[in-house]
């Protein structure tokens, strides 16, 4: 096994040839959070991964194994609920509400400026449906916000290759995934799931 114990966040200072030659690890962002964890490179090597506790691992990050080489991480597509806004009837005022609401539940949550990310959850699913948002299961990177106090704030930088690359197709977004009832006006002037307490 392969100790690595070092990681260079997005590869900074390195020069890109070097990254490019580098192996890789392709990981869900149940392990990149883990500040300890085993994995196999492209190599089929076996990486014994012992970061300092806190420490979350991002697309485009590089691992520094005890050898020296170079192992660069890759977001793994995994099952993710994407929330877009339904653009014949809502506004993108109507994302930053979900946002509000599921950072209130703590929901680990991928912010973009014409969607959200979140980890399947079907409470929280039909919550944003009744929203009036567009609901889809999809496979997809995950790389959720860190927290404002998080070191270094924002959660990631951007243009971190194909793993970050987000196609979208406003039109293929309607279909099953809400539905519009004769008296929906998406008058969002009310107030949904407020009956959340903090106390918890």
């Amino acid at each position: 096994m392969l100790t690595v114990n070092k990681l260079i966040p997005q590869g900074r200072g390195l020069a890109k040839a070097l990254v490019a030659r580098a192996t890789h690890v392709a990981l869900e962002w149940d392990t990149r959070c883990k500040s300890r964890f085993d994995a196999t490179d492209s190599a089929g090597r076996t990486l014994g991964v012992f970061l300092p506790r806190g420490q979350v691992v991002r697309g485009g990050d590089v691992l520094v194994a005890e050898d020296g080489s170079l192992i660069r991480v890759d977001a793994a597509p995994q099952p993710v609920l994407v929330v877009r806004c339904c653009a014949e009837h809502g506004s993108p005022f109507d994302l930053l509400r979900a946002a509000y609401h599921l950072g209130n539940r703590h929901v680990q949550l991928e912010l973009q400026p014409d969607h959200l990310k979140l980890e399947p959850d079907h409470v929280l699913a039909e919550m944003l449906r009744s929203m009036h948002l567009i609901v889809r299961d999809e496979q997809a990177a995950f790389e959720p916000e860190a927290g404002a106090y998080a070191a270094g704030g924002h959660a990631h930088g951007h243009g971190h290759g194909p793993a970050h690359e987000h196609p979208h197709d406003p039109g293929a977004a309607h279909g099953h995934d809400h539905a519009h009832g004769p008296g929906c006006s998406h008058d969002h002037g009310h107030a949904h799931g407020h009956r959340h307490r903090h106390g918890h």
